[in-house]
């Protein structure tokens, strides 16, 4: 686990997935090395990347960036993202960008 700021951040492989975890404050001061992890997990032959959001206190415009790029990377490259659902207050943030509709949740 590596902390960024207010950010913490965990990483575990398995045989067919990787799972990104996040807990805490992801915004601009923390963004590049969730990205940086999230890209790690891309580069691997694993066959689902976990994005787990469901311990995240809050998020800004640039975590929702990151998602919007994460997703299209994904998209790219055989659909691999799964995202799991963060709490209700941060699923807001991605309701009003309107983005909530095009990522692949779950809970």
């Amino acid at each position: 686990m590596t902390a960024a700021g207010m950010l913490a951040i965990s990483e575990e492989r398995s045989t067919d997935r990787y799972v990104v975890a996040v807990a805490g404050e992801l915004d601009i001061a923390t963004a590049a090395p969730v990205e940086q992890a999230l890209q790690r997990a891309e580069a691997t032959d694993a066959r689902s990347v976990i994005f787990d959001l469901s311990r995240l206190d809050f998020m800004d415009a640039s975590g929702v960036a990151l998602l919007v790029r994460a997703n299209a990377r994904s998209r790219a490259d055989s659909n691999r993202l799964i995202v799991m659902r963060p709490p209700r207050h941060v699923m807001r943030v991605l309701v009003l960008s309107a983005i909530a509709h095009t990522l692949p949740f779950a809970d």
